[in-house]
């Protein structure tokens, strides 16, 4: 993808986001305060109104990443709005001046992504967070860095569900989830729920006809 159509791709994410804000809330419910899916509703219709703007032409892939995890920083708030900001943030100021997104590109972020979340908050795999979802998708993406971009989208969105899914059998680490000890076990995690959603939309983007 080039710039343009990696702007349009976010586009469609946000939709995507933005229409998951009652799975989410139910999910956050359940183990968390219940307010994960507003807040992922009000980052992305923050970040959809940016990036359907005229006056947004990025130069690059680094630019698009950095000003989105501004946007969704500024406008999620909380916990998630720190995360998710980091994760876009983080790829946008190593990918400056990257005029394509291709499947080397996606796992040179997802890398750099989880690895500033990690440093920011200190969540590791197996800590029933987001980081299970991204770990698992970060792995896959790096496996198939050689593949065409839908592909490995597509691979990518896979692991990460199946890395959120796997967030059902845990304990939390962080959030409120933590404090329900062994009654957190069966309910997915919705911080990692969101991360595979996110890759679903750009893989569904990216393998549209």
């Amino acid at each position: 993808m080039q710039t343009p159509q990696f702007t349009a791709c976010l586009r469609y994410v946000s939709e995507g986001m933005i229409a998951s804000e009652p799975r989410l809330t139910a999910l956050d419910q359940v183990i968390g305060d219940g307010d994960h899916g507003i807040g992922i509703k009000r980052g992305f219709t923050a970040l959809h109104t940016l990036l359907s703007s005229a006056e947004f032409a990025p130069a690059d892939i680094g630019e698009c990443l950095l000003q989105s995890g501004t946007r969704l920083m500024t406008s999620m708030g909380g916990a998630s709005g720190a995360i998710f900001g980091t994760l876009f943030r983080a790829g946008g100021k190593a990918l400056a001046g990257r005029e394509q997104f291709d499947a080397a590109t996606l796992a040179e972020w997802l890398e750099i992504g989880m690895t500033a979340i990690h440093q920011r908050g200190g969540a590791e795999p197996g800590d029933k967070t987001m980081v299970d979802a991204l770990a698992a998708a970060a792995l896959q993406a790096k496996a198939d860095a050689a593949l065409p971009l839908p592909m490995a989208l597509a691979h990518c969105a896979h692991a990460a569900m199946a890395g959120a899914e796997g967030t059902s059998k845990m304990i939390a680490r962080f959030g409120r989830a933590k404090n329900l000890g062994e009654r957190a076990i069966g309910h997915c995690d919705p911080g990692a729920v969101s991360m595979a959603f996110i890759l679903q939309f750009m893989s569904e983007f990216a393998n549209q006809a």
